[in-house]
């Protein structure tokens, strides 16, 4: 079984270190096995392609590559601040995840 991470498919994230430090996106797709996310419009990369189907003239495209979770932050939904998270219980006995920062659940 794998471990549960703190960031899901469609959360915003901050970038906490790293060269994209202080930018926002949301989470296009998580790796788990690499603990690794790919975040819309961070850690952008030139990937050189050959001419095809898709791109006739081929040449140099910008792309996102994975980033690793220890590099980020969820943002906190009520407040638009990075905060750590955490997981209790809710009335119908569903673990959820929440906001360590204001004690909201997280959606």
């Amino acid at each position: 079984m794998q471990k549960k991470l703190h960031i899901k498919k469609g959360d915003t994230v901050t970038v906490i270190t790293g060269e994209s430090k202080g930018q926002k996106g949301r989470v296009l797709e998580v790796d788990r096995t690499k603990n690794r996310a790919l975040v819309e419009g961070i850690n952008m990369v030139s990937k050189h392609t050959k001419p095809n189907a898709k791109a006739p003239q081929g040449g140099i495209v910008k792309k996102e590559a994975p980033i690793h979770l220890s590099n980020l932050m969820l943002v906190d939904p009520a407040s638009g601040k990075p905060t750590r998270t955490g997981r209790k219980l809710s009335d119908n006995n569903k673990l959820v995840r929440y906001s360590k920062k204001s004690g909201e659940e997280i959606k």
